[in-house]
């Protein structure tokens, strides 16, 4: 995966009704451990990090790369949207298109946070590269990920075989926005 390219960066925060999209800070450093290291968020994602592993390789400031935005909600972070070019992608139909991936706090899920804050991000996406096509993976067990996927306009491209587990690849046409 590459950045979006000739995109600014970092954007000025992205407000929603409930939430705040931004750069990361160092006050994030915590919930980003959380974020990798949670049994329940990776369940679909190839199983947590080991947490000492994690907290010996994060930054002061985690993850400040064009793309990816803390949600965040009343000061505090509950997730984060990763937006980034799907140059190495496995399936033929994704590869160079914009590549949609969240992560969220358990104690966030149940709320329509995250299709509140992939809404935002999208917006954001089709005003600074009009026309783009988006990609999301995920697999297709993943039930709350594929009712997000349907929610956000993503159709589905193909299923496949990975990691052991059928995936679900979706695109949003530039239409959807």
């Amino acid at each position: 995966m590459e950045d979006l390219g000739l995109v600014a960066w970092p954007p000025a925060p992205i407000r929603t009704e409930r939430l705040v999209l931004r750069e990361s800070e160092a006050r994030d450093r915590a919930a980003f451990i959380e974020l990798l290291t949670s049994a329940e968020v990776n369940t679909y994602l190839g199983g947590p990090r080991p947490r000492d592993e994690v907290e010996r390789e994060m930054p002061e400031v985690p993850a400040r790369w064009p793309g990816s935005f803390v949600v965040d909600l009343d000061g505090a972070m509950i997730g984060q949207i990763l937006l980034r070019r799907a140059t190495g992608h496995s399936r033929p139909a994704a590869v160079g298109k914009a590549d949609l991936g969240y992560l969220f706090l358990p104690q966030a899920w149940g709320f329509g946070y995250a299709a509140e804050a992939c809404a935002a991000a999208l917006r954001w996406l089709a005003g600074v590269l009009p026309g783009e096509p988006v990609v999301l993976t995920t697999q297709s067990a993943n039930v709350g990920s594929m009712r997000l996927a349907a929610k956000l306009g993503f159709l589905e491209v193909e299923r496949f075989e990975a990691w052991d587990a059928e995936q679900w690849l979706g695109m949003r046409s530039p239409a959807a926005a």
